[in-house]
């Protein structure tokens, strides 16, 4: 059977179906929504008319006919066209329509729900009603016919059909009409496919216009697809030369470690009549390089997963929070440190919580690592005049870091000889800030001495910033030393 054939049947079959099954959808879809709209607005009149009921019910604790009458015939009619019924423990106040007592009711319905009698129906809803002194409690029921409604709904209804038995013949009609001529384009593109030999064609220009539309898609489909395959095929390969390119930086800097912690263990072993000084000494070493490793290896997964982060994990951040919490974390962390922060508004940008998070943590580790115990942070958060840009900044009276030295600080396990952590943690601050399309500054502090590392971050960070989030955990992209400084 030709495609052609085939694609004439299988309209005349689907065409229907699917009018039919796009007719019922819209359908259910309206009738839902008119429901949730009157379930929603009797909700809203049960609850507006609940205190007038408690006022009825004061008035029959006061034993006051008159003031008794009054307060239900203003209940009553404050329900307009709809029915009302107060039910206490001792009697039951009611009018307009609604069903007879007979019908049985649950003992509360805080959704609407469904009541029936006798080919009636009715919407009903009700509301607890409390009266503190005396103790009262009595329960307020609101019923809305429904039976016009539901009348408009199988009017809807019919409508729809009406309007898909039209369609049916009309869509058959048309269906074997377009499955001839573009059968006829795909021929024609099918031999231009054909043609291509992936040895000598530099490109994947399989698309020639036809006037059909959808064939014409399609050819320009295959042809970005084929574009998007050798791209990703280059991809590939420069992924694989990364990763042995990693795997050997990443060992490079874990055998150090390692190799120092074998040998801890082999004195260790060997020595097992070592002195108390000497086999804490070697115990305190062996910590360090454990931390250490497991600093490097935490620090690279976090790496990896800024290079990995998508569009959907972004959205609107309040800095201000965020940094109140690497602050506190800090204090507890660092207690002989005096850590302050200072926010002079919400600071709310478009950004991953986690990663910004991430840039606070290190630039207050970084501080009072290399500051000491008792060093002197503050950190700062605020909108600028034009509220298009926020500013963090961490300021310390540390001992600083040379401007010759600055651009080097956030590069790859860059790190001083007494360091104790990974060389990683600069670079992941580079790496967020050019996540989120800011800038980051090192200026010394003034007065001396100190360090304040400035990070200037877009409210709402350019589209332009997502090819940039990749490639930072193996040095082969824009790299920390400069991508992330000076942004036009």
């Amino acid at each position: 059977m030709r495609l052609s054939t085939r694609i004439a049947l299988v309209t005349s079959v689907l065409v229907p179906l699917l009018v039919l099954s796009a007719g019922l959808l819209l359908f259910r879809l309206v009738v839902h929504d008119q429901r949730t709209q009157r379930d929603d607005t009797l909700r809203r009149r049960a609850a507006a008319l609940a205190p007038q009921a408690q006022s009825l019910l004061r008035a029959t604790a006061k034993d006051n006919d008159r003031q008794e009458q009054s307060r239900s015939a203003e209940l009553f009619l404050s329900a307009l066209d709809d029915g009302v019924r107060l039910t206490t423990p001792d009697q039951t106040y009611q009018t307009g329509p609604q069903p007879g007592p007979d019908v049985k009711l649950p003992a509360s319905a805080r959704r609407p729900i469904e009541v029936s009698e006798g080919g009636r129906h009715w919407r009903a809803v009700s509301v607890p009603v409390v009266l503190a002194k005396p103790r009262t409690a009595a329960t307020l029921w609101l019923f809305t016919a429904d039976d016009e409604a539901r009348a408009r709904e199988k009017q809807l209804r019919n409508r729809v059909f009406l309007v898909a038995a039209f369609a049916v013949p009309a869509a058959a009609l048309a269906g074997f009409a377009a499955a001839s001529r573009a059968t006829k384009s795909l021929r024609r593109l099918r031999a231009r496919a054909a043609g291509l030999d992936p040895s000598t064609d530099a490109t994947r220009d399989v698309h020639v216009p036809t006037g059909v539309g959808d064939v014409d898609d399609l050819g320009k489909t295959l042809a970005t697809l084929l574009g998007r395959y050798d791209e990703q095929a280059a991809r590939t390969a420069s992924a694989l030369d990364t990763a042995r390119s990693f795997a050997a930086v990443a060992a490079h800097e874990l055998r150090t470690p390692l190799t120092s912690m074998r040998t801890n263990l082999d004195v260790l072993d060997r020595h097992p009549d070592l002195d108390a000084a000497d086999r804490t000494e070697i115990l305190a070493d062996l910590s360090g390089e454990h931390a250490r490793v497991l600093g490097l290896l935490r620090d690279l997964g976090a790496l990896a997963q800024g290079d990995l982060i998508g569009d959907d994990a972004f959205g609107p951040v309040g800095l201000a929070v965020v940094a109140q919490a690497a602050v506190d974390t800090a204090r507890v962390a660092y207690p002989r440190a005096d850590i302050t922060l200072s926010t002079l508004d919400d600071a709310l940008v478009r950004g991953w919580e986690t990663g910004l998070r991430m840039v606070l943590d290190n630039l207050i580790g970084n501080a009072v690592v290399h500051g000491g115990a008792t060093t002197r942070v503050r950190v700062d958060v605020r909108t600028d005049t034009g509220a298009d840009r926020v500013r963090i900044t961490v300021a310390d009276d540390g001992p600083g870091i040379p401007g010759e030295l600055r651009a080097a600080v956030f590069e790859r396990f860059r790190r001083g000889a007494s360091s104790p952590g990974s060389g990683l943690g600069l670079t992941l601050v580079a790496q967020q800030t050019a996540v989120h399309g800011g800038t980051v500054e090192l200026v010394d502090a003034e007065p001396g001495p100190g360090l304040v590392v400035r990070i200037d971050l877009p409210v709402h960070p350019p589209a332009a910033t997502a090819a940039d989030r990749h490639d930072w955990l193996s040095g082969t992209g824009p790299g920390p030393q400069g991508f992330h400084k000076n942004r036009g």
